[in-house]
């Protein structure tokens, strides 16, 4: 149950639609479901605005689609399945789930995705080919948070021309997440363009100096534009779901 839909349940017992009888019961869930294994929190979409997020990596394919079909049951319409394998999908396909996998993000998806409920979008660049993996994973994070996404791929700073032809795409946004491996210089350049917030996200695409990421992760954190925040390598979910928060501001 998110904020919204509690507003409607309360609505419903204060105009007599719904009886309190009724709404005791659909809130008389405890704050978690404890099924041995996991904790599950069925109240976060009341205090922060969206459900729990399923963290796939070091869980089982069982562990995995158990989870996601208490939160279903529960009233959580969209689960996020974050670095889900090929396996564990495969198994959550077999199952009683609605579920969607999206392999480049590693991103499962159990239930459907919901309207996009914002007017205003959120930009996702990325410096080359090769760091799409990770902008898809906040691309696929903020879309099935309800917002609406534009992808502008391999527009990196070797070519600068390529970011420049996206002048118009930059300038209307509302949050621009910046994904780039090598020597991160992307974030501070679209952080010198626009005039939102930019997420840089480091990833740990490159040469053996790069450092698996700390090289394009300094490069963003002493990045001289304003307005520029970083998250941690790799780390498209954290950039999509902040994208996602300062969207819906």
């Amino acid at each position: 149950m998110d904020r919204k839909e509690l507003k409607s349940l309360l609505d419903g017992v204060a105009n007599g639609k719904i009886s309190t009888e009724d709404a005791a019961l659909k809130l008389r869930g405890e704050p978690f479901e404890d099924i041995g294994f996991a904790k599950i929190d069925h109240h976060r979409g009341i205090r922060q605005g969206e459900g729990e997020v399923i963290y796939g990596a070091g869980k089982t394919p069982e562990q995995i689609t158990e989870i996601a079909q208490r939160l279903l049951d529960n009233g959580q319409r969209t689960v996020i399945i974050t670095r889900m394998s090929a396996e564990a999908a495969e198994y959550a396909k077999k199952s009683n789930l609605t579920f969607t996998y999206y392999d480049i993000a590693r991103i499962g998806i159990a239930g459907t995705m919901p309207d996009k409920n914002t007017d205003t979008e959120i930009v996702i660049a990325t410096g080359g080919t090769s760091d799409i993996p990770v902008a898809e994973e906040a691309a696929i994070t903020a879309e099935a948070l309800g917002n609406r996404v534009t992808r502008l791929y391999d527009v990196g700073v070797a070519g600068i021309h390529r970011l420049l032809n996206y002048s118009k795409e930059i300038m209307r946004a509302r949050v621009i997440i910046a994904v780039a491996g090598m020597e991160g210089a992307l974030a501070s350049v679209v952080g010198g363009l626009a005039d939102c917030p930019v997420i840089a996200v480091p990833t740990s695409v490159g040469y053996g100096a790069a450092f698996g990421g700390v090289s394009a992760l300094l490069s963003m954190l002493n990045s001289c534009a304003s307005g520029v925040s970083v998250v941690n390598i790799d780390n498209g979910f954290g950039a999509g779901y902040l994208a996602s928060m300062i969207n819906h501001i």
